[in-house]
């Protein structure tokens, strides 16, 4: 099917949905110049890092036990690529058809907060958000929108201890009040499920868009790069999001504005 064709078979979908789920990757966030963390242009291309370690050895909860500092070298790394961005185009349409539609619900793997920033109401940021911040000693929250100039591992100024984000390192366990919520969300139904950005490698990011589509339930996934959805789902279109969602709602004759 040529891209016009499946880009018209999926608006006419989408208009008549009224349940909407969107599972979300790095990819959606690329359009606002923030680089994939893996693949073309990727953050994280290299096999070691320059302590001759995996990046996700790095980014994982034991060496954030043992050595904060580094954990923090390249959470900061993260944080600077995210500091000032704003949601693409994409991101504000998921956003614009939560005013319209009974419910859109968006399940993010980005810790970069543009779905919120955007206008979403009903998120599960699945791995957390940066900018959340926590201490590990005592219960003091802060919400930081700039790293620049922090004191690394930043320290709590109530007790001094280390701070962290809320984000689940690797090697932690996902939070069990969002799995719960996102799965009361499925057993309750959606109409389509759109995958956009995502390299779809963990089991709770395929899963859902193989049993909706196992279940009848129409399918998208975009992404420039193919992935192990791509033979699953019911549409499949290579571009980038902010494009193909830009697309997909002018089919509809709506018009993505600046700001929700």
């Amino acid at each position: 099917m040529k891209t016009d064709d499946t880009i018209a078979a999926v608006a006419r979908h989408l208009a008549q949905a009224r349940r909407v789920l969107f599972i979300t990757g790095a990819g959606i966030s690329a359009d606002s110049g923030l680089p994939t963390y893996r693949g073309v242009g990727g953050l994280y291309d290299s096999d070691l890092t320059a302590e001759g370690l995996r990046i996700e050895e790095v980014l994982s909860g034991e060496v954030f036990a043992l050595r904060p500092d580094l954990t923090w070298k390249y959470l900061i790394q993260i944080e600077e690529n995210c500091r000032g961005a704003r949601p693409n185009a994409a991101h504000r349409a998921i956003a614009l058809l939560g005013r319209y539609l009974e419910r859109v619900m968006v399940f993010t793997q980005n810790v970069d907060g543009l779905h919120r920033a955007a206008g979403s109401a009903e998120i599960i940021e699945i791995h957390g958000n940066l900018q959340a911040l926590m201490c590990t000693v005592c219960d003091h929250e802060e919400t930081a929108d700039d790293m620049s100039g922090r004191e690394i591992p930043p320290r709590c100024p109530a007790c001094g201890g280390v701070l962290r984000p809320k984000v689940v390192l690797f090697g932690e366990a996902l939070p069990e009040d969002e799995l719960e919520r996102f799965i009361i969300a499925l057993q309750e139904g959606f109409d389509i499920v759109f995958s956009i950005g995502t390299s779809s490698v963990f089991p709770y990011i395929v899963q859902p868009v193989v049993y909706a589509a196992s279940a009848g339930i129409p399918t998208v996934e975009i992404n420039p790069a193919r992935t192990q959805l791509t033979d699953i789902v019911d549409y499949y279109l290579p571009l980038g999001a902010a494009e193909a969602m830009t697309r997909i709602l002018g089919e509809l004759g709506m018009d993505i504005p600046e700001s929700i």
